[in-house]
């Protein structure tokens, strides 16, 4: 079964044809992040007449109108995202299905996220799952790929606009997350912030043993550095005690889950999966019989081979969309600043 996948959530416009849910046939994206670079974020109006620019583009690099007779669905990211940049790639999508007479399938972009890793190995479930990136901090069980159980989310902040944030403090540009690690390579934690002198980041009580909190260490590292009078010379180790903080906190309650529910299998995805540290440490778990799975770099982030791939499972389970399907810019069971207990 050939799926034509669209994405268009926030900064990325991705298309890619996949077969079976494995196959990359053929794919191509857009990144608007140069665009976005001068505002240090993502400008949200900007990010849908952007996509509106290059959406058909893409498109073609990837299929001809004669071809699109040749795919058996169309694949496209409903929600979670920006409102106005979903439309873009909805309407796109609804009006080839329409054209060529194709079932449309919108497809939940967590869940794009999650399916990730699985375009590129077999996984077995039930499985611990993260899904960590500049909008979204969730912690899943995971039983199969419609049946699953969402553990923790964050309470303010996710862990990438933690990134984001500190990196426009700090002056770095945008996006934060990779800047902010490539500094830290060559920086030293303890150098900014000693072992014995680490926060207790939203401790491991009932409540909030899966849930996670980042704008208080933003806030705490946003205060230190101001009174810093040399900063320039600090920053690789400030960029590794902030990358420390953050991911250590990640793992820790990943780590909570995996114990609690006598899992041995761990999946982590989205933008924040890209960072070498996190991966560095997670490697670390196979001496412990944790077995770990992430997707290659290039399909950390948005991209439209995961929304296409999850969406091959989505129309076997009859999972269709129509005309009348509409976008949505957040999900129902997450409300930000409300913990899941």
């Amino acid at each position: 079964m050939r799926i034509l996948g669209i994405e268009t959530s926030c900064d990325e416009t991705s298309v890619a044809l996949v077969e079976d849910g494995k196959t990359i046939l053929k794919e191509a994206t857009y990144s608007q992040i140069a665009v976005h670079r001068e505002f240090d974020g993502v400008v949200p109006e900007i990010a849908s007449r952007q996509h509106i620019l290059h959406i058909l583009p893409v498109l073609e690099k990837v299929i001809t109108p004669s071809e699109l007779s040749s795919v058996d669905a169309i694949a496209v990211t409903q929600g979670p995202g920006l409102i106005g940049s979903l439309l873009v790639g909805l309407g796109v999508a609804k009006a080839l299905a329409y054209s060529v007479g194709k079932p449309l399938i919108p497809v939940n972009h967590i869940e794009a996220h999650l399916y990730a890793p699985h375009l590129f190995a077999e996984i077995p479930f039930p499985y611990i799952g993260l899904v960590a990136s500049g909008g979204h901090t969730l912690l899943f069980l995971v039983r199969d790929f419609h049946h699953y159980e969402v553990l923790g989310s964050t309470i303010d902040d996710a862990v990438g606009e933690a990134f984001d944030k500190l990196a426009k403090v700090l002056g770095l540009g945008y996006p934060g997350g990779p800047l902010i690690d490539r500094l830290a390579q060559t920086g030293d934690a303890d150098n900014f912030l000693e072992t014995s002198k680490r926060p207790s980041l939203l401790p491991d009580t009932e409540r909030d043993r899966y849930n996670f909190s980042y704008s208080g260490l933003k806030t705490a590292f946003t205060y230190r550095i101001q009174h810093l009078e040399d900063k320039a010379s600090r920053l690789a180790d400030i960029c590794a005690a902030f990358q420390r903080e953050a991911i250590d906190l990640l793992l820790r309650k990943s780590l909570n889950a995996l114990k609690d529910y006598g899992m041995s299998t761990f999946v982590i995805s989205g933008g924040v999966s890209a960072n070498s540290y996190l991966r560095q440490r997670v490697m670390e778990w196979e001496k412990q019989g944790i077995h770990t799975f992430m997707a290659p770099l290039a399909y950390c982030g948005d991209n439209a081979a995961m929304v296409a791939g999850r969406g091959y499972h989505d129309a076997l389970a009859g999972k269709y969309g129509n005309l009348r399907t509409d976008a949505y810019s957040r999900l129902d069971f997450v409300r930000k600043g409300k913990r899941m207990l």
